[in-house]
């Protein structure tokens, strides 16, 4: 049956920044249809320990990895923490991520490093990790979170525009390698979505209202509206998925 599909009892998932926002959310959806889920967060632990507690009461095991993924040693540290846990990841949804607002030419170069550190650096010292074991198992699906300034760029975001282009480039290069294997790696695009990082600006209702504007479907997103998308390429029913860019949008991304 198609339900079955969507059926992940028996996997593990490692989502980065799953404590809140679009990670929480997909968190959450994993959970309710039978995985395992390790929540990864850098600091806000009462967030993760209610995450956390919502993925539990839908049954699924769940652990904390408190971890910054900037740092250059996320590879390292995930593989011990894995051992020592005994929770290997069949599903990798690199959903962490910085952003500055700055115009361009006040970018510092701290910021542009501390960007591309945790936007696109992880993600790929993180599949370095990861895949081995996918690849033994036959079966494993690799979720990066891109977003619609791939394609969109903010004038006052271009680090975080650049390193989502950069990240969608790298999900196209491993998906055609890693395809033979039974792993899929594929990217989800974002648009406007209502969480904590955008509170502020869409509070400004001049702000939201010109945001709307530009989004054909006329409204804000929401988190949940990324978690089925999520769910879908992170189970066995987006199994011939692979290399794809699903926008979630609202059509954002239409006009440019």
């Amino acid at each position: 049956m198609l339900k079955d599909l969507f059926n992940l009892k028996g996997k593990t998932a490692l989502v980065t920044g799953g404590a809140q926002g679009i990670g929480r959310a997909i968190t959450l959806a994993l959970a309710e249809y039978g995985a395992d889920v390790v929540v990864n967060f850098r600091s806000n632990t009462a967030l993760a320990e209610e995450t956390a507690a919502g993925a539990r009461a839908l049954g699924s095991r769940v652990l904390l990895w408190q971890f910054d993924i900037g740092r250059r040693d996320v590879g390292e540290a995930w593989l011990k923490y894995a051992s020592e846990n005994s929770c290997d990841a069949d599903i990798l949804v690199a959903n962490a991520s910085l952003q500055y607002r700055r115009p361009w030419d006040e970018v510092s170069a701290d910021e542009l490093e501390d960007q591309v550190d945790v936007n696109l650096r992880s993600a790929l010292l993180l599949c370095q990790a990861v895949v081995p074991k996918m690849r033994e198992r036959k079966w494993g699906r690799i979720l990066n979170i891109g977003s619609v300034q791939q394609v969109r760029p903010h004038k006052d975001m271009c680090i975080y525009a650049a390193t989502k282009s950069a990240l969608l480039n790298l999900v196209e290069n491993l998906a055609a390698q890693l395809a033979p294997f039974g792993i899929t790696v594929n990217n989800l695009a974002p648009g406007a979505i209502a969480t904590a990082r955008n509170r502020d600006v869409l509070a400004n209702s001049e702000y939201k209202k010109l945001a709307e504007s530009k989004i054909p479907m006329g409204f804000v997103g929401e988190a949940l509206d990324c978690a089925a998308g999520a769910l879908l390429m992170c189970s066995d029913a987006g199994r011939y998925i692979t290399g794809a860019n699903l926008m979630v949008d609202g059509g954002m991304s239409l006009h440019r």
